[in-house]
């Protein structure tokens, strides 16, 4: 192991419910009326695919228009209520980390949310950082964690993902990479492609440690 390459919405900041509901009222303005619980499960994508899932589950097909406002909508929403914190644990965790290993986030969220959020909490901790404007495919495609591989220099065989949607695992996965996931808003069962389940940020610092312990007794 020599990367480990987060998500950032649910995994390493609490801020899944502001997109949530963000999305939820962005959505009820064009009489579409959904739970914060189809944003969970489509966590992970940007906002091009969201507004296009649900568009379609509800037999409508968004124009070029639909998607801009509503994305426009959506983040406005976000900013005005949204109050977000890091999980407990989870910068002790990058601290120990940092000191080891090349570190990422692979976000599906727009660049501006990603930023902020990153630069409010994590300043100068991660090595390369993918956001959700910086391909035109989103999870559950490769092309992300493809990209964060690439850029880290780093073969996929030598990183490992943490994750907390299925989506973003069968991203990691299809590009090859192992994946933990920590069931941050979903039940276990929406998991069950990640390699690993971790149930806290906690048990995912200690499985961490284990990895690296294991890895040293080998050499």
């Amino acid at each position: 192991m020599k990367a480990v390459i987060f998500d950032m919405d649910g995994v390493l900041v609490d801020s899944m419910p502001y997109h949530a509901e963000a999305w939820k009222q962005a959505f009820s303005t064009v009489g579409i009326h959904i739970d914060r619980r189809d944003i969970y499960e489509l966590e992970g994508s940007n906002h091009r695919q969201i507004v296009d899932i649900i568009f379609r589950r509800f037999n409508r097909v968004p124009t070029e228009k639909d998607i801009q406002e509503l994305n426009r909508r959506k983040i406005d929403i976000f900013n005005r209520i949204e109050h977000a914190k890091p999980f407990d644990g989870i910068k002790e965790l990058l601290a120990s980390l940092r000191t080891k290993y090349k570190l990422a986030v692979v976000s599906g969220s727009n660049r501006k949310t990603v930023q902020d959020l990153i630069n409010r909490f994590f300043p100068d901790t991660f090595d390369v950082i993918i956001d959700g404007d910086d391909s035109g495919e989103s999870k559950p495609s490769p092309a992300p964690y493809l990209k964060a591989v690439e850029k880290l220099g780093i073969p996929a065989g030598h990183c490992v993902v943490v994750e907390n949607a299925p989506l973003g695992i069968r991203s990691a996965k299809r590009a090859g990479l192992r994946c933990i996931a920590i069931p941050a808003y979903l039940d276990r069962e929406k998991l069950k492609e990640a390699d690993v389940i971790a149930e806290s940020h906690r048990e995912l610092g200690r499985y961490l440690r284990a990895e690296e312990k294991r890895e040293t007794e080998r050499s």
